[in-house]
């Protein structure tokens, strides 16, 4: 054999070796990214159920329970109902996409719109509750007025018109392809701020209702305070840590062929 042909040989095994190399610490990598991204989902997965856990103590134990006649405890399904519906719900909707990374984007598409169904159907229930509890109070409690509600009916408002555009663009009907990926961006970054206006709506929700319940009292720390302080805390981390898997690039899907699929087509 020339010394050409065993130089060329060389090269090829050094490519090669180069590659496998290469390829291993691709894959060592996904594998760490992938290890990463269920560690930190599974911490907002748990904290999300103990958001709803703690709500329903803090209603149960503190605030009289439930009902579907008493003004009063009628209104503690609100809260509650907006605990599983926008924060635990949309949390595990918008981060559907990143976590079944290997799913069909189809079947992802469905449950995602699944999910939001759902949600929506909570909201309604929720809202019918706020405004059943103070239409038959004695006397009756006036709708609407406070900042929680405002923040709260412009988070409702985003989140159905998001519904609806999703609905109709990226299942069905379905838009043309080129409106589906103009439109993209829009749709990912609405839907995030929706979720983070809901953040906010639930945090001066518990604000409010933990102070119109304790009063001055609320000053001395019963267990009620400490209680709602603590729901609060979590909610903020489990907020954090669910912006922080849908906005890192490292856990992002990678499209393929039938990302742009509509159920019409």
């Amino acid at each position: 054999m020339s010394s050409a042909s065993e130089s060329s040989v060389d090269e090829e095994r050094a490519q090669s070796s180069s590659l496998l190399r290469n390829s291993t610490m691709e894959a060592q990598a996904d594998h760490s990214k992938t290890k990463r991204y269920n560690t930190i989902y599974t911490t907002v997965t748990v904290l999300g159920v103990a958001l709803i856990i703690l709500t329903f103590f803090w209603l149960s134990h503190f605030l009289g329970g439930f009902s579907l006649s008493t003004p009063s405890t009628e209104f503690n399904w609100h809260p509650l109902l907006m605990i599983i519906g926008m924060i635990f719900l949309y949390s595990q909707s918008i981060l559907v996409y990143r976590t079944g990374r290997n799913v069909p984007k189809f079947k992802l598409k469905l449950i995602h719109a699944i999910i939001h169904i759902v949600i929506f159907v909570l909201v309604i229930l929720a809202q019918k509750a706020v405004f059943d509890s103070h239409n038959y109070a004695k006397p009756p409690i006036p709708n609407l007025y406070s900042l929680h509600s405002w923040v709260g009916v412009l988070t409702v408002l985003l989140f159905v018109c998001q519904l609806l555009l999703g609905f109709t663009s990226f299942l069905y009907p379905g838009a043309s392809k080129n409106f589906r990926a103009c439109i993209l961006p829009y749709h990912v970054v609405i839907g995030y701020s929706g979720f983070i206006m809901a953040l906010i709506t639930s945090a001066l929700g518990f604000m409010e209702k933990v102070i119109f319940s304790l009063s001055n009292q609320y000053q001395q720390l019963p267990a009620s305070g400490v209680l709602v302080n603590l729901i609060g805390v979590i909610l903020v981390i489990f907020g954090l840590l669910t912006i922080h898997l849908v906005t890192n690039n490292d856990y992002k899907r990678e499209e393929g062929s039938e990302e742009g699929v509509a159920l019409s087509e």
